[in-house]
């Protein structure tokens, strides 16, 4: 390994002799140089060298490369600017740095990321190499269709190749036939070349315009049709109107061949994609996108069928209807809007279902939000026969997905947020108890969100609630929560203590709920646990004893945890930290108690051990030690982790 080191150092010796000799470099720097590099030669030469160790070496040479070119153009302006010949040293670092690169992705082959970054470089030197290392990425990665995309961008914009380009494509498109994006950038590039042409000729004076679609153009153009009895037509512009009608006349009667051409290849190009992919969606529609965006000849035609390819596959699909009607609206226009909710009428009809109704759901609020944001003041349109507006129209469709049975838990909840949203508390109350009492009388949130209603009503009807209002809020909360295993419940019972915490009568009898359902549920090891929070509740409130009552209750429980057991202890621990006496010994038989169930768990081990280590005895301590490498026999590794 040293013979090899000192031998690649060796050849290093014109380079850096060069440096000196021109002043670049002071000797001392020199030697600075060739012990870095001595470390990462050695690094790179052991059995095993990481990634990171080829990245800090090229990362190295970059920099030490930047300070060689500042210094070369700093002695440059002191000698007047006369330049001089380059030498080795203006080619060594870049050489240097496509070596290690070269060793780095022979070493890890399939790191895509390496590659590109050595192509990268490659590209910003502008060193021929990059035509060979493209070569090898392609043979590693045929399988990649971003390689064979920058193999081609690669040839067809820097190499101006554009036959090696489009073999690229098309070879990866044999070898990844199921690529999108190879399919849309191949026939981006074909429509950029023939734009390329076409300009040429217009440069040349033989064609005007190009291939992109100038929508400014059109849009003049509509409205000075529409508009034609604003100008006066004097007789010399009128002929000169003739003349020109003639030669567009006589210019639309000649074959446009690049548009025919255009044409031709975005209809090949389609076909090829379709039959590779006839389940893609989003394919079609970034060839519409790129058939809006360009000027070719049949453009509606070639619209139309693949608008009508697009219903006879994708009709059964919501997000094609969900496409079809934002496709051509732009803000919120009553024309475009009024057609775009045909579309979904039309969708809801022909495919009744629950994500057919939150996209025509989302697209409405989506308008709301718009409107509320600055749009048109009031937007109407034709629905179920008579005018309506926004909000209205909403409403029938949530009315309407309820009565096709197209309602879900998400829906639901949308409907009757939007209800509170228009101050409605009342029906948001009638829904909510409708949905509630059938098909969603264990949804979760949805009994989340009609507890929080009746607490909203109830207090907007009083500051202090009554008596009655409490028992029924609270009749309603332990209805709700006997459906609710404890895990999915954690909102619910965090909305119960915190009302009920500064009525102790209520607060007490929730408590007693929660036993014998934690009894059923068992308790959580981790995340939310219901113990430890009524615990926390308790201890605030009334106090530590209290605190140490109702926690035994729940640790004489089947299965109480181990969050509750960690909540204990740390509730004891901060006792003893205060000077309490009894803290210490009470947190040393949870440990234990905790143990008797949890004794494969290292991290409990290593706690109860820090414990010892800061508040016990050196005895203790290393007999809790002694006791968990026993326990962790066959798990010793993470004891050492937890540790360490």
């Amino acid at each position: 390994m040293a013979d090899v080191v000192q031998f690649k150092l060796e050849r290093m010796l014109n380079e850096l002799e060069d440096l000196e000799r021109r002043g670049l470099f002071s000797r001392r720097e020199i030697a600075e140089i060739v012990k870095k590099r001595r470390k990462f030669e050695y690094r790179l030469k052991r059995p095993s060298p990481l990634k990171q160790d080829f990245l800090d070496y090229i990362d190295y040479e970059k920099q030490l490369d930047a300070l060689r070119r500042l210094r070369k153009k700093s002695v440059l302006r002191k000698s007047g600017g006369k330049k001089s010949k380059k030498s080795v040293s203006d080619y060594a670092g870049v050489s240097r740095i496509l070596d290690i690169y070269r060793l780095a992705t022979n070493r890890f082959k399939g790191d895509i990321q390496l590659w590109f970054q050595y192509l990268e470089y490659c590209r910003a030197r502008g060193h021929g190499r990059m035509k060979k290392a493209l070569a090898q990425l392609v043979r590693f990665h045929p399988k990649v269709p971003g390689v064979w995309i920058y193999a081609a961008a690669w040839e067809f914009d820097n190499n101006l190749n554009v036959a090696a380009a489009r073999a690229l494509m098309q070879n990866g498109l044999r070898a990844c036939p199921t690529s999108e994006d190879l399919w849309v950038e191949y026939l981006r590039m074909e429509l950029t070349y023939l734009n390329k042409l076409k300009a040429r000729k217009v440069a040349l004076g033989e064609d005007e315009g190009d291939l992109a679609r100038d929508h400014r153009k059109a849009d003049e153009k509509q409205w000075r049709d529409e508009n034609k009895e604003l100008f006066m037509a004097l007789n010399e512009s009128g002929d000169a109107d003739k003349r020109s009608d003639l030669q567009d006349g006589e210019c639309e009667g000649k074959l446009d061949v690049f548009r025919e051409h255009g044409l031709n290849i975005l209809q090949a190009v389609y076909s090829g994609a379709i039959e590779a992919l006839p389940t893609s969606f989003s394919i079609r529609t970034r060839f519409l996108e790129i058939l809006e965006a360009t000027d070719l000849a049949h453009s509606e035609d070639m619209r139309k069928k693949i608008l009508e390819d697009m219903k006879r596959d994708f009709s059964k699909e919501p997000l094609y209807w969900d496409w079809l009607a934002r496709a051509d609206l732009e803000g919120i226009n009553a024309k475009q809007f009024s057609k775009a909710v045909q579309v979904y009428e039309e969708g809801m009809k022909f495919l009744p279902s629950a994500v057919m109704v939150e996209l025509y759901v989302k697209f409405l609020m989506d308008a709301i939000s718009d409107e509320d944001r600055g749009g048109e003041a009031a937007v109407h349109f034709k629905s179920h026969g008579h005018t309506t507006e926004l909000v209205s129209h909403l409403q029938l469709v949530y009315e309407k997905a309820e009565s096709l049975d197209c309602i879900t838990e998400d829906l639901a909840c949308q409907h009757v947020s939007f209800l509170l949203q228009l101050g409605k508390l009342d029906e948001a109350k009638l829904l909510i108890e409708e949905l509630c009492s059938g098909k969603f009388s264990e949804a979760v949130r949805l009994l989340t969100l009609r507890l929080s209603i009746e607490m909203r009503r109830i207090q907007n009807k009083s500051l202090s609630p009554s008596k009655v209002d409490l028992l029924y809020i609270l009749e309603l909360l332990r209805s709700i929560l006997m459906k609710v295993r404890v895990s999915e419940a954690e909102n619910l019972w965090i909305m119960g203590l915190k009302y009920f915490a500064n009525q102790r009568q209520y607060f007490d009898k929730l408590v007693e709920t929660s036993l014998p359902l934690l009894a059923k549920d068992g308790g959580s090891d981790s995340g939310f646990s219901l113990s430890s929070t009524i615990v926390n509740y308790i201890l605030q409130r009334d106090g530590v004893e209290s605190a140490r009552e109702i926690y035994k209750r729940f640790l004489a429980l089947p299965h109480p945890g181990l969050a509750i057991y960690r909540n204990c202890i740390e509730l004891e621990l901060n006792l003893a930290s205060t000077g309490e006496k009894t803290g210490l010994p009470k947190a040393r038989k949870l440990y234990e108690s905790a143990l008797a169930t949890y004794d494969q768990d290292a991290s409990l081990w290593q706690d109860y051990h820090s414990m010892e280590v800061q508040m016990g005895t050196s005895e203790t301590a290393a007999a809790v030690h002694w006791r968990a490498r026993k326990a962790l026999k066959n798990n010793i590794s993470l004891l050492s982790s937890a540790t360490s």
